[in-house]
């Protein structure tokens, strides 16, 4: 696999009265195209803000990151505009899905961004839709979904112009257990099937617990680098002394 995101040596301040706060401090993390990811950490540890940089969002104090080998700190503003538009999906805590629009036009809007064809537009909100499972809601508006369904359709979103990078900021944080596990294992089998990245910020053990690998957070540092079955081996290790 290749590398899809590079952070080199990556701090964010932010001011504070006549002093500054650090969310981020060094910070430096290969993400290789493919991966199923999760920033991990407790509030306040820059897991958000590590995403946001990611996503184009707002921009390092000082370090650089590089999306398909662009660094997106020498970008100028519509050129950044234009690769999260092209390469990057988002899936939010409170979903931010248009409430007066319905399903189908929440997941199409994207598209109309890229002044898509109608015919094609059409044709990829069927398949995102089909894809979570969500054609015979389409029509259906916010209000009128569930949690789970709602959440989905932003992951439809998300994945509807076939971006090479799904970032996802605590998905399952509004989800019941039931749903929760759900979102996670139908967002597994996209990453499988159409080899879309997606990268989370979590503290929600039910995701880590189906994250391949795991990159943890503590006050604005990385603190562990390690894979599902890294931890487990070391917990067996452990167990049997």
């Amino acid at each position: 696999m290749q590398d899809l995101v590079r952070v080199e040596r990556v701090s964010k301040r932010y001011p504070l009265d006549h002093s500054f706060v650090t969310a981020l401090d060094e910070v430096s993390l290969d993400i290789q195209r493919g991966e199923f990811l999760a920033i991990a950490g407790p509030s306040g540890s820059g897991k958000s803000t590590l995403l946001n940089l990611i996503g184009c969002l707002d921009s390092p104090s000082n370090g650089r990151i590089r999306i398909d080998g662009v660094d997106i700190g020498a970008l100028r503003p519509v050129e950044a505009a234009a690769l999260r538009r092209d390469k990057i999906g988002f899936v939010f805590q409170n979903f931010n899905l248009i409430p007066v629009f319905n399903a189908a036009e929440n997941v199409e809007y994207p598209l109309l961004l890229r002044r898509m064809p109608e015919r094609e537009r059409r044709r990829r909100v069927t398949e995102a839709l089909e894809s979570v499972g969500l054609i015979d809601r389409a029509r259906h508006r916010p209000d009128l979904l569930s949690g789970g369904e709602r959440q989905r359709v932003a992951v439809a979103r998300a994945i509807v112009h076939r971006p090479a990078l799904v970032l996802a900021d605590e998905p399952t944080a509004n989800l019941d257990t039931q749903t929760a596990i759900h979102l996670i294992d139908l967002m597994h089998e996209l990453n499988g099937r159409l080899g879309v990245t997606f990268l989370f910020s979590t503290h929600d053990q039910r995701l880590l617990e189906r994250t391949p690998r795991i990159v943890r957070l503590c006050d604005g540092k990385i603190t562990e680098d390690n894979s599902v079955e890294e931890v487990r081996d070391a917990q067996v290790f452990v167990a049997g002394l």
